[in-house]
């Protein structure tokens, strides 16, 4: 790997660590809002990221326009659902039955996912040398599984479980999107990556507007005014700081690094969560949950290694 091809590669890695630092806070407003449902809290970001990707997006929007293939707006109404609707109201319901830390290890899973997909490319760095990093973090994932199911726990088991298999879902979820939204940013290439996430924000805000009426079917809770404030600032908040900013940083980072690296960047997101998980229950974390951190890292780290290693035939060339 060359010099320039290092400086991409540590300009994406700041780029994703930036996003994991905005995302993680996603992890922390299911229980600052709690009175408010998952689906109220969905709709409520998206529609605050609706709007705010039509306000940014206007001056640009006669040449977006343009490219607006039926394909295209097939892509953006998948990824849409995907990465925003249908992966937040499962990571709501995951945070409020099993709490911060269990759901933000779960989806830290991801990169096992993504990183076994994109070795399929021609140019990704083989299984093998990805091995450490793919063990290390299905042994992270194990301990927090077996902490979320057998450990003694603030809700019933049947809960806990429920909660756990929300946020296997919301993994599913993040998976598609990541494997998707890198695929269209590569193919989108003379598209800004910032006017491809504010596409996505404009599919999620029509999207949340279809699902509002089942809001009201379903029936909303009741809220003083204080706490529709509160519900107001914080979605409005991760609207802003981690679907407008740590979706741009994101983009930015998936045209830097290839497939394999992109989904281990996602661990980014899972430290910053725990932390702020952490703080929010003022507690230090279990035994199994620290374990399960150090080794999510341990995957980050060995993962960026096996990428800045040359591979057989760039070593055969160097010497």
């Amino acid at each position: 790997m060359d010099r320039g091809s290092n400086g991409a590669t540590y300009a994406g890695i700041a780029f994703g660590a930036g996003a994991g630092a905005l995302w993680g806070l996603v992890f922390l407003a299911p229980e600052v809002v709690r009175g408010f449902s998952p689906l109220e809290q969905a709709i409520g970001r998206y529609l605050a990221y609706g709007v705010m990707s039509a306000l940014l997006v206007a001056p640009r929007w006669r040449t977006l326009r343009a490219l607006m293939t039926p394909r295209i707006l097939w892509a953006l109404a998948w990824l849409a659902l995907a990465g925003n609707l249908f992966y937040y109201v499962l990571l709501a319901s995951a945070v409020q039955m099993g709490g911060i830390a269990m759901t933000s290890l779960v989806v830290g899973f991801l990169p096992v996912a993504v990183t076994i997909i994109g070795s399929r490319q021609a140019d990704a760095v083989r299984l093998r040398q990805l091995a450490p990093s793919l063990l290390l973090c299905i042994a992270g994932a194990f301990c927090i599984g077996w902490q979320a199911i057998a450990m003694p726990g603030a809700g019933p088991v049947a809960t806990r479980l429920i909660g756990f298999g929300c946020a296997i879902g919301a993994l599913v979820s993040w998976t598609a999107f990541a494997i998707g939204n890198n695929h269209w940013l590569r193919r989108m290439g003379d598209m800004p990556a910032q006017d491809w996430n504010f596409l996505i924000g404009l599919a999620t805000g029509v999207q949340a507007l279809l699902f509002l009426p089942v809001v009201f079917l379903l029936g909303v809770g009741q809220h003083d005014a204080a706490g529709w404030s509160k519900f107001a600032g914080v979605t409005i908040g991760i609207a802003l700081l981690a679907s407008i900013v740590g979706n741009a940083l994101w983009n930015r980072m998936s045209r830097l690094l290839p497939l394999t690296m992109v989904g281990q960047m996602i661990l980014f997101e899972t430290g910053f969560a725990l932390i702020y998980g952490f703080l929010w229950e003022q507690r230090m974390p279990t035994l199994l949950e620290g374990a399960a951190f150090v080794l999510v890292v341990s995957s980050v780290v060995t993962c960026i290694a096996a990428h800045r290693r040359p591979g057989p035939a760039e070593a055969t060339v160097a010497a």
